[in-house]
């Protein structure tokens, strides 16, 4: 298999009867300007989410639910970013990169398993908005510090269970066509299209999973702010009206990031065969890497006391330079 980036032409096809054992990065031409604006976004994700899980954990005032599921948004962030480092940035600098079939197979699981995840992270944040606004002065009895815990290691264990039945059915698949994926990562739907064999079982059980994980997880979110809008339309005061949606806007900011790029790229690989590589390729770009660089942004600027640690930050090392 070859992972290639934009404007990258297919090789000749080899016909096997087993999964390869390595994977071959070849980089197009005139991929050198796509390397700095990726270096920008991985150096911008590194900084914004470290900054953010610092000033969550040293400000004693952001130790709230709330909080603490953006810290596990953050990390979760920061692991779907940088399982694709060791393949996105080389392969366009580097001649000819090769990657052995199990690291991309471990690749595929992780960014699944990240995502999924991350989609976790946000129904919970969706509940946590949900209980902070429909039922104000029970906030502290039902979002107590042991249930954010445990949803933390069920949303954990959610992800990785979930995405590793995808990774052992794809580690038995034969690969007898073209060897090019159409990202400089591994995704299990590009990885599918290159399988042949019977590849229902895998392909079925992939979209049961995303159904499952990522479809209900939606619903969940929609469901809790149809019940958050409700309560903020019953409240007679426009003033605090306004006070209860500002506090969804991050929330609200973040659904949207990741969802939408999300929801486009499961579409595209199932139903837009006919579309352009580049099509594909810019989408998972923007899945990967967009939401990981804006969260910590979204909540930075929203969040007064996350704003104001950062400022500190940012003094004390103007100070010491």
């Amino acid at each position: 298999l070859s992972l290639l980036p934009w404007g990258t032409a297919n090789p000749i096809p080899r016909v096997i009867s087993r999964a390869p054992s390595h994977l071959s990065f070849t980089p197009g031409r005139n991929t050198q300007p796509v390397f700095l604006p990726l270096c920008c976004l991985y150096v911008l994700m590194l900084l914004g989410n470290c900054s953010l899980l610092w000033t969550l954990r040293s400000e004693p005032a952001l130790h709230s639910p709330m909080c603490c599921l953006l810290s596990l948004l953050a990390l979760a962030d920061l692991g779907l970013s940088l399982c694709t480092l060791p393949t996105v940035l080389p392969v366009f600098c580097v001649p000819a990169l090769s990657l052995p079939f199990r690291a991309c197979l471990a690749q595929m699981y992780f960014i699944h398993t990240f995502s999924a995840i991350e989609s976790g992270v946000l129904v919970a944040m969706a509940f946590d908005r949900f209980v902070a606004i429909c039922h104000p002065l029970r906030y502290g009895s039902v979002l107590s510090s042991s249930l954010v815990a445990r949803a933390g290691v069920l949303i954990v264990l959610r992800g990785v269970s979930m995405v590793l039945p995808v990774a052992i059915l794809m580690a038995g698949m034969p690969f007898c066509r073209s060897r090019v994926l159409s990202h400089s990562f591994c995704l299990h739907q590009d990885m599918l299209r290159l399988a042949c064999g019977d590849v229902w079982p895998s392909n079925w059980y992939g979209l049961s999973a995303v159904i499952l994980t990522k479809g209900l997880d939606l619903l969940a979110i929609i469901l809790s702010y149809v019940l958050i809008l409700r309560t903020i339309l019953g409240t007679v005061s426009l003033e605090a009206r306004a006070k209860a949606f500002s506090t969804c806007i991050s929330h609200l900011c973040a659904v949207l990031i990741f969802y939408i790029p999300l929801i486009s790229l499961s579409v595209i690989h199932r139903f837009g065969r006919h579309l352009p590589p580049l099509t594909h390729t810019l989408l998972a770009d923007v899945y990967l890497l967009v939401p990981p660089v804006l969260n910590p942004l979204v909540y930075s600027w929203k969040t007064k006391q996350i704003r104001r640690r950062i400022l500190i930050l940012k003094r004390a090392a103007q100070c010491r330079g």
